[in-house]
């Protein structure tokens, strides 16, 4: 049996202290094997704000996966944006003193931010040629019947949360994942959490979004999802901050 805790959307610069340690002590608590983390660490990717990700994501002391947010890319430096984006990124990545590695479950990253791109609002999803055909040579090398996992920051297509991702090349990347059979595609984005299942001409495929540990909530409190891999069957329980207010959703910034 394989346990992963799933999480997102950190965004420290507005981080909710209370959630960050009841995922930590949850971590200590219940031992999962590892901790999945699609995207937004911070809020503008200061230094001071991946500095406090940084310690936060050593505190947990279990192996740790993590993709980048629209939010993790440079936004008070347009220069270092269009020449090195991920540099912070992969600095963060580089701290990671155990790296997720399982037996019997590969985890392969699909990335779908960008620097830059031709829509005015760039922190929304796109899954680019390139990227897909990466990921898509990933997985075709795994051994056949090897339980395979994706994750993107974004949902590939809107999933009927509250926030959207508006993902280009999102309906094709889909398709693409079904078409190899994988167990879900996991991701963040959208501050709401979802399991569900997505219809594709290639046929249906898993998705499942994490909440957020933020306090930029939406309508539900901080969640995040408790995932277990066992005889090739994945099930995912959804975890809630208890003793938020209502009031609370909807609350955006």
């Amino acid at each position: 049996m394989i346990r992963l805790f799933h999480i997102s959307d950190l965004h420290f610069g507005l981080e909710d202290g209370r959630a960050l340690d009841w995922v930590v002590q949850a971590v200590r608590d219940e031992a999962p094997d590892g901790v999945v983390i699609t995207g937004d660490f911070t809020m503008r990717a200061r230094a001071a704000e991946y500095a406090a990700a940084a310690r936060w994501i050593a505190a947990l002391g279990v192996p740790v996966r993590i993709d980048p947010g629209n939010h993790d890319l440079p936004y008070f430096n347009p220069v270092e944006r269009l020449v090195d984006p991920y540099r912070r990124f992969r600095a963060l990545e580089a701290s990671i003193t155990r790296p997720l590695v399982l037996p019997g479950l590969v985890i392969v990253r699909l990335p779908t931010t960008a620097a830059a791109q031709w829509r005015l609002n760039w922190s929304r999803g796109i899954a680019r040629s390139g990227a897909l055909a990466r990921a898509l040579a990933e997985i075709d090398a795994i051994p056949l019947g090897t339980p395979v996992i994706v994750t993107c920051h974004h949902p590939l297509v809107e999933v009927g949360t509250r926030g959207r991702a508006l993902t280009s090349g999102g309906d094709r990347a889909l398709a693409e994942l079904a078409s190899r059979g994988v167990l879900a595609v996991l991701s963040g984005h959208v501050h709401d959490a979802f399991d569900l299942i997505q219809d594709t001409p290639a046929g249906p495929v898993r998705m499942i979004g994490a909440g957020t540990l933020s306090q930029r909530l939406r309508t539900t409190p901080p969640t995040f999802n408790d995932l277990t891999l066992q005889g090739g069957r994945l099930t995912c329980r959804l975890r809630k901050l208890e003793g938020v207010s209502d009031s609370a959703f909807g609350h955006y910034r």
